[in-house]
């Protein structure tokens, strides 16, 4: 089952794809989206466009994206929203479904604490993953949310004693 996870960002989202074979877990690809610092328009265009492109050259039945929160400033968290939504239509225009996870989930799911490090979940990530070297931390908030979301998906199959899987579908 491949899973795109997406690391959303108003002039960076990071992204990755993660193959979950059984328990297992597979790098397929990683990076980063420069949106740059061009108006808010346009960015919001170029991530749509190139999220489209990831969904079609890679073909994944998972889409799991982090969910928004609310920091100190306003304007950015409307801003992240925006991309959030722009990233979230891109895939259901692909007829992906989506999920979403909290930053906090991500961590525990992948580092075993909620308040874990942006350092400490891109060294988890790279171990869990077996890379030979340390992913960008954009890439690395989007390989975690995909694990996060295969970790999730192997437990949820497991407590409804379902063991077979056709085309990323329970059966």
């Amino acid at each position: 089952m491949l899973i795109l996870g997406i690391d959303p960002g108003s002039r960076i989202t990071g992204f990755g794809v993660v193959n979950a074979v059984g328990q297992q877990l597979e790098y397929v690809t990683s990076g980063c989206i420069r949106l740059g610092d061009g108006p808010m328009p346009e960015r919001l265009d170029k991530l749509f466009s190139s999220i489209t492109e990831l969904v079609e050259r890679y073909c994944p039945q998972q889409f799991a994206i982090e969910q928004a929160f609310m920091g100190r400033n306003a304007d950015s968290a409307l801003k992240l929203g925006q991309a959030r939504g722009v990233a979230i239509v891109a895939a259901v225009r692909q007829q992906l479904e989506v999920a979403e996870y909290a930053p906090r989930t991500i961590k525990q799911s992948v580092v075993g604490k909620g308040s874990a490090s942006k350092e400490q979940v891109q060294i988890m990530v790279r171990q869990l993953l077996k890379l030979p070297g340390t992913p960008q931390a954009d890439a690395a908030d989007a390989l975690a949310i995909a694990i996060c979301h295969a970790h999730t998906h192997t437990s949820l199959v497991h407590q409804a004693g379902l063991r077979r899987f056709a085309r990323g579908r329970l059966r």
